[in-house]
């Protein structure tokens, strides 16, 4: 066979002897097939055994026919069977391949392991001697932490008969120190005492006298003597505010009835500096006008210890909203000559306002010389101001015993100067005009003021707003009429009836 396969020795003498029978077969076949047609047409010709021998082929020739297909059948099997063999053999072949490839790895797989385990050995025996040493170090730390512990708990005690003698000496000094400010109290108290006695004479004796005196200077040479005079005190000025200005801290612990002359001091001393010198020392006005319009609110004795100053109870000092007339005017002057904000301003004119409506009030403000302290807010710039700072003058031109000094005090170049700047500015309401219409009506009437009002030109002023004010607005028309009567300006037949009366 063509298959490459040897068959056994009885399967191959079979397979021989089967071709024969099967060639045999077809000669009989061609004999019996052709014999028999034969016989078909010559009916009675052939011998009987001849018949017989015929019939015997016929069968042995089925009989053959039936094995030729069962060895046909055989060698179908014997085929398939032989696929399998040959499919088997190859799946064989590749079994044994890949098993001699899984042998070669198991052999580097076992060499590797071998490698990773001596590896892990080494490593093992390493880390080993690793941790003895460090279990040696160990009770080394264990040692030195138990003696450690040992000293702690030593210095423990220690520290707590440190601490109660620390406290038993904290008692004492607490009564030594209470010891010594029951001590410093009387001599502080004295010191403080005399310090604002000498304050209130310097402030009443020669501060508050100055500027009088040097009105009342006529020649040069005397003038030049004032100067000189007046420039040393603005020095000496100058150098103590920032100390007394530090010093308002204290005032809370202070008797409130030593509060009026410290003030009163920082009110004269600010009064001598001129627009050069405020501005130089900005940062101390700035600080001095908020702790005097905010008050000092201070926790504890400064003279005392930190741990008795949060114990204590906290304490306050007032000034410009203080109860005391006197100390609330003159913070209300302070506040207006240091402070820029408009809302703090607001509420020190709106004060002094209040405070003018009394007699007391308005003797203060003669006292104190308030009159250039208003005019620095005299402005057209300061619009919102104007008119509460007119409110404070026309307090004082109510019909009292304090009206004169006032009219003498505004009788002056730097008032009638500041007045000609307003009336000249066309930005200003009727209110405005109304409420300086009257000041000045009352200073009209003075007539040593009429060279004042020539000086300035304000009488040409009145003339020209006489002409153009809305004869509506009745009350500023009547001022200034008699304004201008009292000035010799306007003759009264020339009034009307009913301005004439009103006058």
């Amino acid at each position: 066979m063509g298959t490459g396969l040897t068959l056994p020795s009885h399967l191959a003498a079979n397979t021989q002897e089967n071709r024969d029978q099967i060639i045999n077969h077809g000669l009989l076949k061609k004999i019996v097939h052709g014999t028999g047609a034969q016989a078909c047409n010559r009916q009675g010709l052939i011998p009987p055994h001849i018949s017989q021998i015929y019939d015997e082929l016929f069968v042995i020739h089925q009989k053959l026919q039936r094995e030729s297909s069962a060895q046909q059948e055989y060698a179908l099997q014997l085929q398939k069977r032989e696929r399998c063999l040959t499919e088997q053999e190859a799946l064989f072949f590749q079994q044994e391949g890949a098993l001699a490839k899984i042998r070669g790895v198991e052999e580097e797989v076992h060499t590797k392991i071998a490698a990773m385990k001596e590896q892990h050995e080494a490593e093992v025996k390493q880390l080993t001697e690793a941790l003895r040493e460090i279990t040696k170090e160990n009770r080394r730390l264990k040692s030195s932490f138990d003696n450690l512990k040992e000293v702690n708990d030593s210095l423990r005690k220690q520290l707590c008969d440190v601490t109660d003698l620390n406290k038993k000496l904290e008692d004492q000094a607490r009564r030594v120190q209470a010891r010594l400010e029951n001590l410093q109290l009387p001599v502080n108290s004295q010191v403080y005492e005399l310090l604002t006695y000498l304050m209130d004479w310097i402030s009443d004796q020669h501060l508050s006298k100055i500027k009088t005196q040097e009105e009342r200077e006529g020649s040069h040479k005397h003038m030049v003597t004032q100067s000189s005079k007046h420039s040393c005190t603005q020095e000496k000025c100058l150098k103590v505010l920032p100390i007394v200005t530090e010093q308002l801290q204290w005032m809370p612990y202070v008797n409130p009835k030593l509060h009026v002359p410290v003030i009163k001091f920082i009110y004269w001393s600010i009064r001598q500096l001129d627009t050069d010198m405020q501005h130089a020392t900005r940062s101390t006005m700035r600080r001095l006008g908020e702790d005097i319009f905010k008050g000092i609110v201070s926790k504890g004795n400064p003279h005392g210890s930190s741990e008795q100053s949060t114990e204590s109870k906290s304490k306050s000092a007032a000034f410009f909203k203080s109860f005391c007339m006197p100390l609330r005017f003159l913070s209300t002057l302070i506040v207006l000559k240091t402070v820029r904000q408009v809302d703090y301003l607001a509420q020190a004119f709106e004060s002094l306002r209040v405070d003018l409506k009394t007699d007391e009030g308005r003797a203060l403000f003669l006292e104190y010389q308030c009159v250039p302290v208003i005019l620095s807010h005299l402005k057209v710039s300061s619009a919102s101001l104007l008119s509460s700072a007119l409110d404070g003058l026309l307090q004082m031109t109510v019909e009292s015993g304090s009206l004169q000094p006032f009219l003498e005090a505004c009788s002056n170049e730097s008032f009638f100067r500041t007045c000609s700047v307003l009336l000249q500015s066309s930005k200003l309401d009727i209110a405005v005009l109304e409420k300086l219409s009257v000041i000045l009506q009352k200073l009209s009437r003075i007539k040593s003021n009429k060279k004042m009002f020539k000086l300035f030109g304000l009488h040409q002023l009145f003339r020209e707003l006489r002409r153009t004010v809305d004869p509506g607005h009745t009350f500023l028309c009547i001022n200034l009429n008699s304004i201008l009567l009292n000035l010799e300006f306007l003759r009264s037949n020339s009034l009307s009836p009913s301005l004439s009366s009103s006058d």
